[in-house]
């Protein structure tokens, strides 16, 4: 990226790689230099910059049209005109020919970056055209000194949990230092031990999942509505934004959910065998060591692995949540049945 703007960009770029560890951010910056460092690209309204988002689950041909108009238009201001595709990997079988025709042959003014979580849905031919940048989940060590500049009163053990916990993402960590995000943790936890103790009721416990992810999707909501007060949009597309960060944010609040869970279970298997080194979970060392017992050990093997299982399904499947996870907490309580608490 440093080599493109000091040499001159390619007419296309695929920034490709996990949720969360800053794509969407490099591009911004990426299209704010190529537009000579205006404020105006981050604030999305510099008039040679365009965004090209999902709406809904998708990015759907009409919207691939209308981006091609503007796409054939000249610069108003700078020397280029920036493309920022978001989520390109929902780019829809229409959509994705309709783009490539302008990945084929672009105007030589124009700069093209998509954005995708995941490359596999996106056709071999508009990968091909694209220079790749990968992005990779950050190392421990890195997203520990952020947590640790962003709250230098937290104590070691709690900032290692964090960056344990967040794996390799920056926005997983710097939410979970948010008073909101951290009772949600404090209330899955409990939910994750309670499994194994004297009293529990799966429906209760898939519940205390669902109202997290609803809060969170309300939270995103008041977020996005704030944001777009400072844009000039047209209702339906100010909606739908709305819409959509919503309903991201609830299912990004869900299988973050259900990654914690597995990764409690698998702190009780290393409880267990004694590595307490290897605990995501070490602010919570000593319940851990409370409860990771031999004698549940087979137990939580079982456990991580329908969590797991579970959170492969949400991510592949439309699942009714309320049913799944109640179907899940029940096997969660089969699977340590024998070696509950008295």
């Amino acid at each position: 990226m440093r080599a493109a703007l000091k040499e001159g960009p390619a007419h296309a770029y695929l920034f490709h790689g996990p949720a969360g560890v800053g794509k969407r951010a490099a591009a911004v910056a990426f299209a704010s230099e190529l537009l000579g460092n205006d404020p105006r690209v981050g604030r999305r309204s510099h008039p040679d910059l365009y965004v090209l988002e999902p709406l809904g689950d998708q990015i759907r041909i009409d919207a691939v049209r209308e981006m091609r108009r503007d796409l054939h238009m000249r610069p108003f201001e700078a020397q280029r005109r920036v493309y920022l595709i978001f989520g390109a990997h929902l780019l829809n079988d229409e959509a994705a020919d309709a783009l490539l025709k302008d990945l084929e042959e672009p105007p030589e003014y124009a700069v093209i970056v998509l954005v995708a979580d995941e490359v596999g849905p996106l056709p071999e031919t508009i990968r091909s055209r694209c220079q790749s940048i990968p992005f990779r989940r950050l190392s421990e060590r890195a997203v520990r000194e952020q947590v640790r500049a962003l709250a230098p009163e937290l104590t070691e053990e709690q900032v290692t949990s964090i960056a344990r916990v967040a794996s390799g993402r920056l926005d997983r960590a710097e939410r979970l230092l948010d008073p909101a995000a951290a009772r949600r943790r404090d209330a899955l936890l409990e939910t994750a031990r309670s499994v194994y103790g004297p009293a529990f009721d799966p429906r209760a416990a898939a519940e205390t999942l669902i109202e997290a992810s609803k809060e969170r999707a309300a939270e995103a909501k008041e977020r996005e509505e704030a944001a777009i007060e400072e844009l000039d949009l047209p209702t339906r597309e100010a909606e739908q934004r709305v819409r959509r960060a919503a309903r991201g944010a609830e299912r990004e609040e869900l299988l973050a959910s259900l990654e914690e869970l597995a990764s409690w279970y698998r702190d009780l298997v290393a409880a267990a065998a004694g590595a307490h080194k290897a605990l995501v979970h070490v602010d919570r060392a000593d319940e851990l060591r409370e409860d990771g017992t031999l004698e549940r050990l087979e137990g939580a093997e079982r456990a991580a692995e329908l969590v797991r299982e579970t959170w492969r399904r949400f991510e592949e499947f439309q699942l009714s949540a309320a049913l799944a996870l109640e179907a899940l907490f029940v096997e969660l309580r089969r699977a340590f049945e024998g070696v509950l608490v008295a």
